[in-house]
């Protein structure tokens, strides 16, 4: 291990990568300490102390505690993954943006394009909500949450405009990750804000059992839970069906290559932590919506309705969480495309023939592994919020965060080793030539 560490730095190009995705996560740590222009501290932290809102808790999560200060980060990058949902959604319904995923690197570009512009339209919408929802803020000596001065328009538009610079700046922070560091750069944006929240966490735990306020054996068993929790979690993650494909003799030339016997691994858990992520995204807009309408009774019984933890939420959660991993997975995984690839290389899966057989295989076999894994991922999701209430913990934990630290932890590590295995390939064909050329 230390001399894999000591590798990594040896070799320039990946040293560099490191050290500007580390640049770019301490701007963004820095941007979740900037307040938003005319709020009141004193009142805000109290009003987030006395109120249990695992919704905040959960957004707040996503966004590194950055919505309970409401920096300029509070948005966080929900509102890129909001868009991005509704772009991947849309090449399902219109003909036009189906044909933008199948045209490669240009349809790329331009989906891209499109998902930034619906970045900045959420980010306006949810940033106008937030502003009138933080207007509703009272202290109990009856202090209002914005200062006099920036009280009514003002405060509304500069919260709009702060919050949604702040949005576009993580998302462009996010892109510069995954061109020019390591990792994808807006799940690692996510990584580093639930990873942020632990120091406090544990320590909040630890003062508890100090002053009494909770039963050592109950922070044991927190523990216990959230290591098992991820054992479970790494089990799932790498557990996947290898598909047997034998590759026939070739003649290339004057050459002839031997067959091969290779395996197609098909994950069990393919979608990753982006159905979770599409699934919480959704279910935050109905709080959302509600800061349009304080005022609202039937708002106020529907924003209760989809309280998380509630009996409604958790099953549409669930449901969200399954409909996205079949959906995400059907759009990562083409076994169409599969088949005719191993058909052109001559490739065949044992006892199933080339073609639209082995397409329909694969298909089933997908279908089949899918359901479990999404099963899984409800359950990792929706677990959680049952513990929470059962145990009054007052901070928000569980198997999201831990699937998503996990997830993108595994994902950085294997980018990692590929570009050690290709620097280390490089290296031995260099020295080759170096001999060659000796010779």
């Amino acid at each position: 291990m230390v001399e894999t560490v000591k590798n990594i730095f040896r070799i320039p190009e990946l040293r560099k990568r490191i050290i500007f995705t580390l640049v770019i996560v301490f701007i963004y740590r820095i941007g979740g300490h900037v307040p938003t222009p005319g709020v009141n501290p004193q009142v805000l932290a109290e009003f987030f102390g006395r109120t249990q809102n695992s919704l905040f808790g959960l957004y707040d999560m996503f966004v590194g505690g950055a919505f309970m200060r409401f920096s300029v980060f509070a948005l966080g990058i929900m509102p890129y993954i909001s868009a991005s949902i509704i772009i991947q959604l849309m090449g399902t319904v219109f003909p036009y943006f189906h044909k933008l995923q199948r045209e490669g690197a240009e349809g790329k570009k331009k989906i891209t394009q499109y998902t930034r512009y619906g970045t900045v339209l959420l980010a306006l919408i949810q940033a106008v909500g937030i502003s009138v929802f933080i207007h509703s803020i009272t202290s109990e000596t009856g202090a209002s949450a914005v200062i006099p001065f920036m009280q009514g328009f003002r405060f509304t538009f500069t919260t709009a405009i702060s919050l949604t610079t702040g949005t576009i700046l993580i998302m462009w922070l996010g892109e510069q990750i995954t061109s020019r560091g390591l990792g994808n750069g807006i799940s690692l944006i996510i990584f580093i804000g639930i990873i942020a929240r632990l120091p406090e966490a544990v320590y909040s735990e630890i003062q508890q059992v100090l002053v009494g306020a909770r039963h050592p054996m109950i922070s044991l068993l927190i523990l216990a839970i959230v290591v098992g929790m991820t054992a479970f979690i790494v089990m799932m993650t790498q557990a996947m069906r290898r598909i047997p494909i034998q590759t026939p003799k070739k003649v290339v030339g004057t050459k002839m290559y031997a067959g091969q016997n290779t395996v197609l691994p098909l994950r069990l858990n393919m979608a990753g932590v982006i159905p979770i992520i599409f699934a919480s995204s959704l279910m935050t807009f109905p709080g959302m919506i509600r800061n349009f309408f304080p005022e609202s009774l039937v708002m106020e019984d529907i924003s209760r309705l989809f309280a998380p933890g509630g009996f409604l939420y958790s099953i549409i959660y669930a449901l969200l969480i399954i409909f996205f991993t079949y959906f995400y997975t059907a759009i990562i995984f083409n076994p169409v495309d599969i088949a005719d690839n191993l058909k052109r290389q001559g490739g065949f899966i044992p006892g199933i023939r080339p073609g639209k057989k082995t397409a329909e295989f694969l298909d089933n076999v997908l279908t089949r592994i899918t359901l479990p894994g999404s099963f899984f991922l409800a359950f990792i999701a929706v677990a959680p919020f049952m513990v929470m209430s059962g145990m009054r913990i007052d901070f928000y934990f569980g198997g999201t965060s831990v699937l998503i630290v996990v997830g993108v932890a595994l994902d950085t590590l294997q980018q990692l080793e590929s570009h050690l295995q290709s620097r280390n390939y490089e290296g031995f064909m260099k020295k080759g030539r170096l001999r060659g050329r000796r010779n």
